[in-house]
């Protein structure tokens, strides 16, 4: 029987991704990818052109899903603070629930591979700063951040990518969202 369309695809992505969990963070080949499937090489580049371009796969899976839940809250909470917590939140609960797919956002999968790779990473991590900058200034205007709304979301980010980097080179073992709690009340007073 065959499979439908798409669905080898997805199959390549999620095997890459769970290819991406092994603690000790080796350069993912196609060669090696292509045995974990029980594939030849050139089935894998019937469904993608280039490894980068798996990789853009694995990335717009990060996109969709992180900047669908960040909308989300933006529609459903007013209060600017508690979006700003809540997208920290969910960065970090998306990390440790997919820990293939962190090691793309922290960049150490995208090593040696297409430059435009690690620039759309950087978009994506840009798109969050804007919309954690977008939440202080709602806080602000609420009159429920005294801060500087823009180096503050900077700090922000830099705090989610530093969790992100300490739950990878852990070899996943500790959680970005370990003292979550503690941290919070500390960034959000």
């Amino acid at each position: 029987m065959a499979a439908r369309p798409g669905e080898r695809r997805l199959q390549i992505l999620q095997t890459l991704a769970a290819m991406l969990e092994t603690p000790r963070g080796e350069r993912v080949t196609t060669a090696a990818l292509a045995a974990r499937l029980d594939v030849s090489e050139a089935a894998l580049y019937r469904h993608f052109a280039s490894k980068a371009q798996m990789f853009e796969g694995l990335i717009e899976f990060i996109e969709t899903t992180l900047f669908t839940l960040i909308n989300k809250i933006g529609s459903e909470t007013a209060d600017g603070v508690a979006q700003a917590e809540q997208i920290v939140s969910v960065v970090l609960g998306f990390a440790e629930r997919n820990p293939g797919m962190t090691r793309v956002l922290t960049g150490d999968a995208l090593v040696n591979e297409d430059e435009r790779l690690q620039a759309r990473m950087n978009q994506l991590y840009e798109r969050i700063e804007a919309a954690l900058r977008q939440s202080l200034r709602i806080a602000q205007a609420a009159g429920a951040w005294p801060g500087d709304p823009a180096a503050e979301a900077g700090v922000l980010v830099a705090f989610v990518l530093g969790r992100l980097h300490l739950f990878a080179k852990s070899g996943f073992k500790r959680s970005p969202q370990e003292g979550w709690e503690l941290q919070r009340k500390f960034l959000f007073g």
